[in-house]
């Protein structure tokens, strides 16, 4: 599906999995309908590259959060905006808790501001009409690159730069546990369907299991390339993972000849291929390629027989898994 003209950022479904939200660095929100790939209708109102969306859980309203220094509440069905929460620095993360009445989001540490991680409820009008968060919770160490809700939506799971996983408190903002099990940046975080586990995906080349609560790391699944989104299966042991190194980030060697100068690019920084692990046995079983460059973000439909992927490339794709996938058992 191509409703983008700049590479995908994040890629959504929403409870039901008959739609699914996709955003970019080129202003615009989509959503698609999950069973055809047909293009519902766009979230437009964002100046600058839109890092994240999630969708509340009756899919009511979809929440969008971009480098333009604001964070949008849009009418799922109407596209009409509802509310403007307006930011120093980009918003980076956003999520809806369970409920849907309280919102999350992170800001970037830069132009000399500080992250933040806010915190808005919709059930309060003067919140949002003075853009005043009910808790604000400073990140002066480490920015968030990536953060989801825990379960009952008693806290935040971060992830940050520098690898650590933090869970904050969603009344006082306080730490309550803390993980460093990643050397590098995380760049994205998804929780399984009961919100019990969580996957991470860093720039250290693993994606790392855990445990909501408690933190504690459960498996690790390994690979040669930074890992760039993850996400665990609804009814399969599996997990799905996608990667590889932005065009920015790749290798180039130089070499002169006579007054000129050619720079050759390492394409092999690149993994292009959708890759499967299974969870208990941490092995690699299948591999699935469709994109050209970097896979940015992955998300498993609801229902667990199909998935989407959305690449550098600027395309999101829908990819159905086949009858045998389900008879499949990885020989331990």
């Amino acid at each position: 599906m191509l409703g983008h003209e700049r590479s995908i950022t994040q890629i959504k479904y929403n409870r039901e999995g008959d739609l699914l939200f996709s955003v970019a660095k080129d202003t615009v929100a989509n959503a698609w309908y999950s069973v055809n790939g047909e293009r519902l209708g766009t979230y437009n109102g964002h100046t600058g590259a839109v890092w994240c969306v999630d969708c509340d859980w009756d899919t009511k309203n979809v929440l969008t959060g971009s480098a333009d220094n604001s964070c949008r509440l849009w009418d799922c069905e109407t596209g009409k905006q509802l509310a403007l929460l307006n930011t120093n620095s980009a918003v980076r993360t956003c999520g809806f808790d369970f409920s849907g009445n309280i919102i999350m989001f992170s800001t970037d540490k830069q132009m000399g501001y500080q992250c933040f991680l806010n915190f808005f409820d919709l059930r309060d009008p003067q919140q949002i009409g003075d853009n005043q968060p009910y808790l604000t919770v400073p990140c002066s160490d480490h920015k968030i690159t990536s953060a989801v809700w825990g379960p009952l939506g008693e806290f935040v799971i971060a992830g940050h730069e520098n690898g650590e996983i933090n869970q904050f408190s969603a009344k006082s903002g306080e730490i309550l546990k803390k993980a460093k099990e990643h050397t590098k940046q995380i760049n994205d975080i998804q929780t399984s369907v009961d919100l019990t586990m969580f996957i991470s995906a860093s720039k250290d080349n693993t994606a790392k299991l855990f445990d909501s609560t408690s933190l504690d790391h459960i498996k690790t699944f390994k690979t040669e390339r930074p890992v760039n989104s993850a996400a665990i299966s609804p009814i399969m042991d599996h997990v799905v993972m996608g990667g590889g190194q932005e065009a920015m980030e790749v290798t180039t060697t130089s070499t002169r000849i006579g007054k000129f100068e050619a720079s050759v690019v390492v394409v092999t920084a690149f993994f292009t291929v959708l890759r499967f692990f299974h969870a208990a046995y941490e092995e690699e079983f299948g591999r699935v390629k469709g994109h050209f460059g970097p896979i940015n973000c992955v998300a498993f439909h609801p229902d667990g027989k199909s998935y989407s992927s959305g690449g550098e490339d600027g395309y999101v794709r829908i990819h159905y898994f086949d009858p045998q996938y389900f008879d499949f058992e990885l020989e331990a």
